[in-house]
C-alpha cells in the first residue's frame, strides 16, 4: 500500500469516526456545535476532545450530505447559535456507521488478544 493511500485511509477512518460520534450525539436531540463537542468530551470520560478546527468542518460536511440540518436559535446564555439536528438520512447513516464500527472494533479486538494457536 502506498504512503498516500495509507494516509487517505487514516483520514477517512478519523473523519468517519468523528462523523459517527457527531451523529450519535445529535440522536439525543438538537444541539449547537459547542454542545456537541462538550457532549463527546463528557460522554467519553474526558478522553475524546474534538477541536473546533475539526468539529465545525465535520458539522458542515454532514449538513452538505443531508445527514444533519441546522437552524439558528438562542443558546442557554441568550446568544445566537446554530443548532444542528439529525435527519432521517442521518439516522440511517448512523445505523450503517455503527454496524461498520462494530465490525472494525471486533476485528481489532481479535487481533489484540489472539487465542493461543493450536498445534
Amino acid at each position: 500500500m502506498k504512503k498516500t493511500e495509507r494516509y487517505q485511509n487514516r483520514i477517512e477512518l478519523l473523519q468517519g469516526t468523528l462523523d459517527m460520534l457527531i451523529l450519535q450525539t445529535l440522536r439525543w436531540g438538537p444541539q449547537h456545535g459547542y454542545g456537541v463537542g462538550q457532549a463527546i468530551r463528557a460522554g467519553s470520560g474526558e478522553v475524546l476532545q474534538v477541536e473546533t478546527g475539526s468539529l465545525y468542518p465535520a458539522m458542515h460536511r454532514l449538513e452538505r450530505q443531508g445527514w444533519v440540518k441546522s437552524e439558528w436559535g438562542q443558546s442557554e446564555k441568550k446568544q445566537r447559535a446554530k443548532y444542528y439536528s439529525l435527519t432521517a438520512a442521518g439516522r440511517k447513516q448512523l445505523t450503517a456507521e455503527q454496524s461498520r464500527w462494530n465490525q472494525m472494533s471486533a476485528a481489532i479486538a481479535s487481533l489484540m488478544s489472539p487465542r493461543e494457536r493450536e498445534g
